[in-house]
């Protein structure tokens, strides 16, 4: 039987952990600079601190180490922004905690965009995982609250998608392109309203029904 990557870890215990993260940790900084195709094993284990020969010990080579570090990635955001959404007490409000934890983690990890873009090509089921993984539990969590009655009952896989574009986009534009830690407070509340909206939930952070025709928000800078 072959073993995998986790069962490898688990046998070498905590510091094979500690180990493997490092090695991922540096992967990721590799990927972003050079490419996945002008990275190397070399580059990586260097950057790491830790010999080829060690590489080898979780890894069967670069190919796997990138869908991996596609998956390591996915776990990360997705623990970020469910810590940040848990214990909320109605769905508008976890989701704009949510959504602030998804670009704080952007501000992190900006290489996150990049290594996916690669992963369309590199790596595409991972990618495909990727986005897949983030919008089943969404989803999940969307329907329950249109069970509850908490907000109305529609498509909660096409909500949980464009919610999903919603927070891509906008962390691409005011914290990568921006090279910002996340996003500005304007943009973070109008992202928030825009959320209310697509959920069909009143905002308590926008005053009055005469709200919504407002004139939009400069945030070009």
């Amino acid at each position: 039987m072959t073993e995998t990557t986790a069962d490898r870890t688990r046998r070498l215990g905590a510091k094979g952990a500690r180990t493997r993260q490092r090695i991922l940790d540096a992967a990721e900084a590799v990927f972003v600079e050079y490419g996945y195709h002008d990275a190397s094993v070399v580059k990586i284990t260097e950057t790491a601190g830790v010999a080829q020969g060690t590489f080898y010990i979780y890894f069967p080579g670069k190919h796997e180490l990138f869908a991996e570090l596609v998956d390591d990635l996915n776990r990360r955001v997705r623990r970020a922004m469910a810590r940040a959404a848990d214990g909320h007490p109605t769905r508008l409000a976890a989701e704009r905690a949510g959504f602030a934890a998804y670009f704080d983690f952007v501000g992190e990890h900006p290489g996150l965009y990049r290594i996916m873009r690669q992963a369309e090509f590199v790596a595409p089921e991972q990618l495909r995982r990727h986005y897949d993984r983030i919008v089943s539990g969404y989803s999940a969590r969307l329907a329950a609250a249109m069970d509850s009655g908490e907000i109305p009952r529609g498509d909660s896989e096409l909500m949980a998608w464009s919610l999903m574009g919603l927070g891509e986009m906008v962390g691409m534009r005011w914290v990568l392109w921006q090279q910002h830690d996340s996003v500005p407070a304007a943009v973070l509340a109008s992202t928030g309203e825009i959320v209310a909206r697509i959920l069909g939930v009143p905002d308590p952070h926008v005053a009055g029904p005469e709200a919504a025709d407002r004139p939009a928000r400069d945030h070009t800078r």
